[in-house]
């Protein structure tokens, strides 16, 4: 099911496109455009961090969007076997980098041909908001908004063993609306984002302070960090962050908010069950 690229339009009607690397080595550029098919409204496109040991983390998060979005979207999972095979990814793995994508991620503005608006988000995420929300904050004036976090995990590991590192800005790149067009971001060639240092792109460091937007906690909430405040709609999580190991995980079947995710989990399956009949 993972394979694919899906859009979803506001009227119901899902899509297949192109994967974005293949576009983006036919057309000499990144340019990822699609659009619902009566070719009126343009879809906003997001990208997926993909791992194939959270493959069902993937399903889920892209179904938990695709669900609640009002606002045509395409999705795009960030394989990082894909990019290899089509020469845009090529550095070696770290020992410290607990997913696949820990840094295909950057490579966000160039699939998105440095042209509009669009979001990077980690699989390990349940969206329970309407992302139309969420681009309705973007503002010009940033070359990114994201949640800015004032975190510091006291676990030593995360998901299936996982080293936990700590460093500044610490899951502000888990989920990070890119303004592809801004002229900074267009630094994030293939060439930097496989040879620079982890420091140089998970603190955004090819961008000034002022540069960087904040969005609300909620849509990043924390499992595990934030908390929610009773009577206080403003602290209810509109996206929910598994980022120390969600459910797909044996180990993390019971964490909080993990009925949420098994839920989502079951509803996605009977889904797929009637596509397939």
């Amino acid at each position: 099911m993972s394979g694919g690229t899906e859009l979803h339009c506001s009227s119901g009607v899902e899509v297949k496109n192109p994967d974005p690397v293949s576009k983006n080595l036919s057309n000499g550029n990144g340019n990822v455009n699609g659009n619902c098919q009566n070719g009126d409204a343009k879809s906003f496109k997001i990208f997926i961090g993909y791992d194939p040991r959270e493959d069902l983390a993937y399903e889920v998060c892209r179904y938990s969007l695709l669900k609640r979005s009002s606002i045509p979207i395409e999705i795009f999972p960030i394989k990082q076997s894909e990019l290899r095979q089509k020469g845009v990814y090529w550095r070696e793995r770290g020992k410290l980098e607990s997913t696949e994508f820990s840094f295909s991620r950057f490579l966000t503005p160039f699939l998105a041909n440095y042209e509009g608006w669009a979001m990077f988000v980690d699989c390990d995420f349940l969206y329970l908001g309407d992302i139309k929300e969420l681009v309705d904050m973007t503002d010009d004036k940033y070359a990114i908004m994201c949640v800015q976090h004032d975190y510091t995990p006291k676990e030593t590991t995360k998901m299936d063993g996982a080293v936990q590192t700590v460093y500044p800005r610490k899951n502000w790149s888990s989920m990070v609306l890119y303004n592809c067009g801004h002229e900074k971001n267009r630094a994030l060639t293939p060439d930097v984002v496989n040879k620079e240092t982890g420091a140089f792109l998970h603190r955004f460091q090819w961008l000034e302070d002022d540069e960087i937007g904040e969005v609300p906690f909620v849509w990043n909430f924390l499992v595990g960090h934030n908390k929610v405040v009773e009577g206080d709609q403003s602290t209810y999580p509109k996206a929910i962050h598994y980022t120390l190991g969600g459910p797909w995980f044996e180990q993390w079947k019971d964490c909080e908010f993990g009925d949420l995710w098994l839920n989502e989990l079951e509803e996605y399956k009977k889904a797929a069950e009637k596509k397939v009949d």
